[in-house]
């Protein structure tokens, strides 16, 4: 997989898909919601926007290029601009290989639900011990998720131009559309209208740090920044394709996706769910409260709730192919592999590493890692302590090592980068401080839920 035979996609709409379906998952669908409820609704969702439109720009723009630039997987791309910031590339390959598995785990519990509305009735789906009883079992959850990472596996296997790209374009505007409809379906629905003012008119008053760090937080999770996925893309990305429109455009099916999926959720929460229902977070939300929403829309909520899920099941796909084409690209170009014989080294990994998520709420339900669900473990080693350092180091990089102009030249290929100054400032100065307090937040939350001490410091 060098560079003079690597892969490409076809032009930029294939790219821009590919890309969007990337940054576009369960990040979207229940992180977002569950955020924004959490985090005072309208005012989340502006300070959300106001960080994609500027640092999520910013980063994005740098890893695309970076991948671009060199023609090479993440470790490749960094070491081969400076070998002594190659320890990146390594940490930020790290990163899918820990998600994909547990990530895949999740994505097994959607097509569980995805096939249980298409043949189960809707309010034994709803029942209280339903998610609960299906997760502490120990083999169907496994079954799930094999069928899941499988599926991820096969349409990784032929490629970047007849899987990814090929599937991306399929998927994407079906995604679209069904999010479009079960938005619309759900704002029209008798008490969905509070819930509608409170995701969509800012309160000001409910402003905090708290506000920014979440939707920094979140923004790295929806976006697929600091896990090499955009460097990998970026390196199949042709010379005559414009990287600040793609970046646009990719923002805005992204963050598009999520405002919609905030929009179908939280008024149907405030329609049919309660006070409880609405603070609810990750599973508790997606696969406990929303099923019981269904039910409570009567003979239309077991149509609903099969293209809900279906819905999901294209965005976690979409996800999941980035996540192990990224492990896929790093072993071809390291080790030389073909891509058959690495999409099964990457497979045989997921199901090992997978298992312990897989029990994680059945036989090893015991074992709490600091006081998490294993599941939950990965998700804070992942997302709150390793894409931070990801990105802190990117950031340093790009504004400091190789410095803007690289990158900046890259973009110019294919004319005026329009926001250099916004990218040179953000990348240099804005962007490694906001990083660190990041980090700094999630690390002192986390061990102030163990250490009773440490309290005092929770942001």
């Amino acid at each position: 997989m060098g560079n003079e035979k690597r892969s490409s996609f076809t032009g930029k709409i294939g790219f821009v898909l590919a890309a969007a379906g990337s940054a576009v998952g369960l990040g979207n669908i229940w992180r977002f919601p569950y955020l924004a409820a959490q985090y005072g609704g309208g005012i989340f969702l502006l300070t959300y926007l106001v960080l994609a439109v500027t640092f999520g720009f910013a980063l994005m723009s740098a890893e695309i290029a970076l991948g671009r630039k060199t023609g090479l997987s993440v470790v490749g791309a960094f070491a081969k601009l400076n070998k002594k910031y190659s320890f990146v590339g390594y940490l930020a390959a790290l990163v899918p290989a820990i998600i994909l598995p547990y990530y895949s785990v999740i994505g097994g519990w959607v097509m569980k639900y995805m096939f249980a509305f298409a043949t189960e009735n809707v309010g034994t789906i709803a029942g209280a011990s339903y998610f609960g009883d299906f997760i502490g079992s120990a083999l169907p959850p496994i079954g799930w998720f094999a069928i899941f990472i499988g599926l991820t596996a096969l349409i990784v296997l032929f490629g970047v131009e007849k899987g990814i790209e090929k599937v991306s374009k399929i998927m994407m505007p079906i995604l679209i559309v069904l999010t479009i409809g079960i938005s619309i379906f759900v704002i029209t629905r008798p008490g969905a209208g509070e819930g509608v003012y409170y995701y969509l008119v800012p309160d000001f008053s409910k402003f905090s740090i708290k506000t920014v760090l979440g939707a920094m937080g979140q923004l790295f999770y929806s976006m697929s920044l600091a896990m090499g996925i955009m460097v990998t893309y970026g390196s199949y990305m042709k010379k005559d394709v414009s990287i600040e429109k793609s970046v646009s455009q990719i923002e805005i099916f992204d963050t598009g996706i999520a405002f919609l999926a905030g929009l179908m959720v939280v008024p149907g929460v405030f329609a049919f769910g309660t006070a409880a229902d609405i603070k609810a977070n990750g599973p508790g939300l997606m696969f406990g409260v929303l099923p019981r929403v269904f039910e409570n829309l009567g003979t239309a909520g077991q149509i609903v709730g099969l293209v809900f899920f279906l819905m999901v099941f294209f965005a976690a796909l979409t996800s999941s192919i980035s996540l192990m084409e990224t492990v896929v690209s790093v072993i071809c170009d390291k080790f030389k592999l073909k891509r058959i014989p690495a999409c099964l080294c990457v497979f045989v990994f997921c199901m090992v590493v997978g298992l312990p998520s897989c029990f994680g709420f059945s036989i090893w339900s015991a074992v709490k890692p600091i006081g998490m669900d294993i599941l939950t473990f990965f998700d804070f080693i992942t997302n709150n302590v390793m894409m931070p350092i990801v990105a802190f180091f990117t950031c340093i990089f790009v504004g400091y090592v190789i410095k803007p102009k690289a990158i900046i030249e890259e973009v110019e290929l294919t004319g005026r980068f329009k926001r250099k100054s916004l990218f040179t400032v953000v990348i240099k100065y804005i962007a490694p401080i906001c990083i660190v307090l990041i980090l700094v937040s999630s690390v002192l939350n986390a061990l102030s839920d163990v250490v009773p001490a440490l309290k005092m410091f929770k942001i």
